[in-house]
């Protein structure tokens, strides 16, 4: 689970974006704040991974936060910056502080759900790095990239995408297309298409399982089910 610290001036924003992230599987809220005092106090001593930070603060600015977390002995938590500010000083200054989404107010559910599920994958597929080539590194940087569900390719739909996703995130291990398939009742063609997809974005991996004869078989597993253990 990805342990997120909700920082909002305003209760009932901060309540929401709470039950953003706590329908997204993967991510517990281990706080909520409403103060950069309380913000710093609870990363110190929750250990966050993920902050979901508001720029405008009634005690300090969202960005003299964040430039304190980047201090030698703080701890590490990566920044979602959720905020309402569009000016492009206090973007150039969340860049500079390493933000790696930022989020203009308001926003709707999915919008928020795309981004943490690509810094799921990214957190994911860096715990799992040995070693990394290019090939990697341009990999992990991809996974930053947002994947709308309305700007899909031709020949995807978002109803038999999110289909697949739901099967993939539903098993606790590799699934084939034809297992695929047979769970949610489209063909194997359109599920070896839509996986090969998903493999493209990064959202899932792929795996060669070899028998005695005949070609591989294709295992595909989400990105994030992936145990760390495992050497790419």
């Amino acid at each position: 689970m990805i342990r997120t610290l909700v920082v909002d001036d305003d209760v009932m924003t901060a309540s929401i974006h709470r039950s953003y992230v706590e329908r997204v599987p993967g991510f517990e809220v281990v706080g909520e704040a409403h103060t950069g005092r309380e913000a710093l106090a609870l990363a110190r001593s929750v250990r966050p991974s993920l902050l979901l930070l508001d720029i405008y603060l009634p005690d300090m600015s969202g960005l003299d936060l964040l430039r304190t977390l980047r201090d030698p002995g703080e701890p590490h938590v990566d920044v979602i910056a959720v905020t309402a500010a569009k000016d492009v000083e206090t973007l150039r200054s969340a860049i500079h502080g390493g933000v790696i989404h930022y989020l203009v107010k308001p926003f709707f559910f999915d919008t928020l759900r795309e981004r943490l599920e690509g810094y799921a994958a990214l957190h994911g597929r860096l715990e799992r790095l040995r070693d990394p080539d290019q090939h990697d590194i341009d990999h992990v940087f991809s996974l930053l990239r947002s994947r709308r569900r309305h700007a899909l390719p031709k020949g995807i739909s978002a109803p038999t995408l999110e289909l697949v996703i739901d099967a993939l995130r539903g098993s606790p291990g590799e699934l084939t297309a034809v297992a695929i398939a047979d769970s949610t009742g489209i063909s194997r063609g359109t599920a070896r298409r839509y996986l090969e997809y998903l493999a493209l974005t990064g959202a899932v991996e792929l795996s060669l399982r070899y028998g005695t004869t005949g070609r591989p078989e294709h295992l595909y597993r989400w990105a994030d089910r992936v145990p760390a253990t495992t050497d790419q």
